[in-house]
């Protein structure tokens, strides 16, 4: 009785723990065929895990301002990718290539920033 007790336990903290790890890398929410690119100015840059967070603040035209989040890879893998935390700073006017989110929101998932003196952020690793 104790051998099932302690089998079933484990299973379903196995089950648990791989669901979690899918459902938090899942880009599914994204149009990852599509990418938009979007101009404007840096209003926050969340250095944090699991994911990294850029908020932009783009002029529309006609004085209309809306905010966009653009997520990123996370920490360890933009810092093996140049990245660093002071990459990107409040008041700074960046340019970023992004999937835009499915459901019609202003939220993407990065695939590069371009700085205004034309400095390329990618997410992918350099692994040269």
């Amino acid at each position: 009785m104790l051998r099932v007790c302690a089998f079933v336990l484990f299973a379903a903290v196995a089950a648990v723990a791989v669901s979690s790890a899918f459902a938090h890398h899942s880009n599914v929410g994204y149009e990852v065929t599509k990418i938009i690119t979007v101009t404007g100015v840096v209003k926050e840059f969340q250095w944090v895990n699991p994911h990294t967070w850029v908020i932009l603040t783009v002029d529309e035209g006609k004085g209309a301002k809306v905010e966009w989040a653009a997520e990123g890879r996370a920490p360890g893998i933009l810092l093996r990718a140049g990245w660093t935390r002071s990459s990107i700073k409040p008041g700074e006017t960046v340019t970023i290539d992004m999937s835009p989110s499915k459901d019609g929101s202003k939220t993407a998932i990065i695939a590069r920033v371009t700085k205004a003196d034309g400095t390329i952020l990618s997410n992918q690793p350099n692994l040269q």
